[in-house]
């Protein structure tokens, strides 16, 4: 849908913007983690293949495509926290540009398939607008404090505890008991005022949808090269990569090329699955498992007797997509960090962190579930799919940002500053 008159615009208004200085050079890369490389790869062919002979072609392609998924974000270091972090503090917009090519090359996919109204294995495209109303704010304000605290997103949070940072898996338990909490107190979460979304494919086409989308982040790009112009910050600090046909596997990859790799894989499941790509939904689905095999009763509580919620609580595990791409992104994400040497167990974690980690966790379970989604499911599905609520959630999810930067120092945390050397 882009000209090839437009492609030189493109172009420019993705290269770097000004800096106050040169970036640093990468530090030698780690050899081959051979063990933990054996062990993702068994895990990734067993599971993949478990799944597609006993659930089905369409549920072992989505456990694949987050296989996909993980190797990206690891390899590309791909962050929507980091990226809000720098934008506030300091006025770096490059990863709100990456952010705005994967929008682009997802909203591209998406559009094009549901248009079509078919998807691979005959499920009809579901591109209805997410509500708009109190949830939809508080929840994501609630859910930006959180991954400001907790260290990651929900993306970022399931690769990162894939590549062996430990130090997230406590942002993980927070993450899916703050999904228990909402969904144990259900009842005090609804009600709340929202009017029904609004889907810009019924006001203008999907045709104008698409140009509409495209417009506004071509207009995001501009506005954060001039304030990085105007600001000049550090630049983004690097990481160990490989050079010539070897970075594929070995990393790290230029971000931009992350970001295209990324949407076209949020393109594939919603090609797979007729449904965008979601993380969170999976949290609480663990959580009510894990009660449920401890002697519980999650399914008499009043988010489980939901028609939907019930069926997938009954069902395996297994038969979830967000649990497949969930899980395919742990995986993943293992098999690169291993094959560029990164992967290794971080011990030492400071207690504050710690505290920062669990509450950060706790708050983006209960803000994602207010929202109806997350950075991935509300933000990136959102705006893909052409729903308004995509793009409040982000406005919404900017001032949580703010707040949570303002938070971070009590836990010992910092934020980036101008002074720095690099961000």
């Amino acid at each position: 849908m882009t000209s090839s008159l437009e492609l030189p615009r493109l172009r420019t208004m993705m290269a770097p913007a000004a800096t106050s200085g040169s970036a640093p050079t990468p530090e030698p890369q780690q050899p081959v983690r051979r063990i933990p490389l054996l062990i993702f790869v068994l895990l990734a062919v067993g599971v993949a293949g478990y799944v597609t002979v006993v659930h089905g072609l369409s549920q072992g392609l989505l456990l694949i495509i987050g296989l996909g998924l993980g190797f990206a974000l690891f390899h590309s270091r791909f962050g929507f926290t980091s990226a809000w972090r720098q934008l506030i503090s300091i006025g770096n917009g490059q990863g709100l540009r990456a952010h705005a090519l994967l929008l682009g090359t997802a909203a591209t996919l998406v559009m094009l398939i549901a248009a079509s109204g078919t998807t691979l294995f005959g499920a009809t495209p579901s591109a209805s607008p997410g509500a708009i109303g109190l949830p939809l704010f508080v929840g994501a304000a609630v859910f930006a404090i959180g991954m400001q605290l907790g260290g990651a997103c929900a993306s970022g949070t399931l690769f990162a505890v894939g590549s062996g940072q430990t130090s997230i898996l406590i942002t993980l338990f927070g993450f899916i008991a703050g999904s228990v909490i909402y969904t144990a107190g259900y009842p005090v979460f609804t009600g709340w005022p929202q009017v029904p979304g609004v889907a810009l494919s019924d006001q203008v086409g999907w045709l104008g949808a698409w140009a509409i989308t495209i417009a506004a982040l071509l207009i995001i790009v501009a506005v954060t090269k001039l304030v990085q112009a105007r600001r000049t910050p550090p630049p983004t600090d690097v990481v160990p990569t490989a050079t010539g046909p070897a970075r594929i596997f070995r990393g790290s990859w230029p971000i931009l090329v992350g970001a295209v790799v990324l949407g076209v894989l949020a393109g594939a499941v919603f090609l797979v699955s007729g449904g965008t790509w979601g993380v969170t939904y999976a949290f609480g689905l663990w959580g009510a498992k894990f009660l449920q095999l401890l002697g519980f009763q999650p399914e008499l509580w009043a988010f489980w007797q939901q028609p939907s919620n019930a069926k997938a609580l009954a069902a395996s595990v297994w038969q979830d997509k967000t649990t497949l791409t969930d899980v395919g992104i742990m995986i993943g994400a293992g098999v690169a960090a291993a094959a560029a040497g990164a992967w290794k167990i971080h011990t030492g974690i400071p207690w504050r962190t710690a505290v920062a980690a669990l509450i950060g966790g706790i708050l983006m379970g209960i803000g994602a579930r207010l929202a109806g989604g997350c950075n991935i499911g509300a933000y990136l599905g959102g705006i893909s799919r052409g729903s308004l609520h995509g793009w409040l959630w982000a406005v919404f999810a900017l001032g949580g940002t703010w707040i949570g930067l303002k938070l971070r120092p009590l836990f010992a945390l910092p934020n980036p500053k101008p002074t720095d050397s690099i961000c």
